[in-house]
């Protein structure tokens, strides 16, 4: 399953280095040299050949394409990964996984996980049953992950949901 992780928003220099935006949680298992990425919505597979930070971009150079014309084509397309090139844990999980999960606080139902936004801050769990709330994804709010059962047990959100 492809995993968005951000957008080409641009290139920098003349040697071909993209420029991405990328608010993925999990950055330090991914920018890092060999790793794919995949362009478009045709998920066209590229290597990282450099990484590193500029600003609030993360910049990479690509494959052997060392010129800002073999890159400009791809401005403006997403940036996705492959699940399973990540190789997480068994107890380690990401955002995305989260989607369809039953939420319940003091061991109530109190909605479905539909999405998740980031709003600069940080991310928000989306949760929906008759209304819809917003949930920080913070240690604080959250007591435990269970991805055998899809469930996720909060605290701390008295006032949130009601």
């Amino acid at each position: 399953m492809y995993i968005l992780i951000g957008k080409i928003v641009g290139t920098h220099g003349i040697k071909g280095e993209l420029r991405i935006i990328s608010d993925f949680e999990k950055k330090d298992l991914i920018f890092k040299p060999s790793f794919k990425l995949y362009f478009g919505n045709d998920y066209e597979p590229h290597q990282i050949k450099t990484y590193r930070r500029h600003k609030h971009f993360d910049m990479v150079l690509i494959d052997e394409l060392n010129d800002i014309n073999d890159v400009l084509k791809y401005k403006g397309l997403n940036v996705y990964i492959l699940e399973t090139d990540l190789n997480l844990a068994n107890d380690e999980y990401i955002i995305n996984e989260l989607i369809g999960y039953e939420a319940y606080y003091l061991d109530d139902y109190c909605g479905k996980i539909i999405d998740f936004v980031y709003n600069n801050i940080n991310n928000l769990l989306i949760l929906e049953k008759e209304k819809v709330f917003y949930i920080p994804y913070q240690e604080y709010f959250i007591e435990k992950i269970d991805k055998e059962n899809k469930k996720i047990f909060l605290k701390n959100i008295g006032g949130l949901i009601e």
